[in-house]
């Protein structure tokens, strides 16, 4: 194992999964109606439980992680401080908002002895297959009862398919992690299938929870969703990557059309169903997927 390749990778993960997972249990919780109350309680569990793991990961990484990932806005963004606060108000369901003033100081200094965070950060993994264990489980439960209207919530199936799929993929990182200390032998076809499909799938949430009367932001929402359909069949049928350029070409446009949003939603100036937290969140997966593509 190459303890700096494991230290390093491993931070970097928590950094930006770890937020993701504590915002997925989040907006499960924000979803469920009084009578939902059970479900709400144990969503509401694994955010607070995701949150301690995001905060430490952030303790330790100040001075190791690398420059490309702090600078990609795939970790926080200039809206997030805001979009935390904001969401916090509307929904009444508490965030540590210290975690994000923390993370945006961060350096990459590269001075501190990563040898010694090594136990450290194996901890943190395991501590993030158990509570990933959890929350998939839960995911699994809520989409069950949901599919055979036994539950209400206001989150579509499809979200939270979508959400159990991000989570399946951190656990297979850390997993990966654990077993070989590297990320370095995914495959680059599978990243691009499953981003392209998550990116689609934003577009098409993003179309749903649009106020009717947007319809120029639903008209780009869906054309986003069709031009991914089309990037993420072409990605499933070919031997190895396909058309990276065109990917990313794509994908910085769909960041620049959820930055615009994000502050529109921020400043009161879309009309819609989206939480800005929401907003924020997809816009960082955009900057993550955005990171990888260039780094490729």
């Amino acid at each position: 194992m190459q303890t700096k390749d494991y230290v390093v990778a491993s931070l970097e993960l928590h950094l930006f999964f770890g937020r993701i997972m504590k915002e997925h249990a989040f907006f499960l919780k924000a979803g469920f109606t009084p009578a939902g109350e059970r479900y709400s309680a144990k969503a509401d569990f694994f955010k607070n439980e995701f949150e301690k793991l995001l905060d430490r990961a952030v303790s330790l990484s100040n001075g190791l992680i690398s420059e490309n990932v702090l600078q990609s806005g795939e970790i926080v963004t200039k809206f997030t401080a805001a979009a935390e606060c904001q969401t916090e108000r509307y929904t009444g369901i508490s965030i540590n908002q210290g975690i994000t003033g923390r993370t945006l100081k961060l350096c990459t200094c590269k001075c501190r002895n990563i040898v010694n965070n090594s136990c450290h950060v194996k901890a943190l993994n395991r501590t993030a297959l158990s509570l990933l264990n959890g929350l998939i489980a839960l995911k699994e439960e809520i989409l069950d009862k949901v599919l055979h209207c036994q539950i209400f919530t206001m989150n579509y199936p499809l979200l939270i398919e979508h959400i159990l799929r991000e989570a399946k993929l951190y656990r297979k990182y850390v997993q990966m992690l654990e077993s070989d200390g590297t990320l370095s032998m995914h495959s680059m076809k599978e990243v691009e299938c499953f981003w392209n499909q998550i990116m689609m799938e934003h577009a098409l949430f993003i179309r749903g929870l649009l106020d009717p009367s947007e319809n120029e932001l639903i008209h780009s929402a869906d054309k986003f969703a069709d031009d991914y359909s089309v990037l993420l069949k072409a990605c499933c049928k070919a031997q190895e990557r396909t058309m990276p350029e065109e990917v990313l070409a794509k994908t910085k446009q769909f960041r620049d059309f959820k930055s615009e949003g994000t502050k529109g939603i921020s400043n009161c100036q879309i009309r819609s169903l989206i939480l800005p937290l929401l907003a924020d969140h997809v816009l960082r997966e955009a900057n993550h997927y955005i990171r990888i593509l260039e780094e490729c």
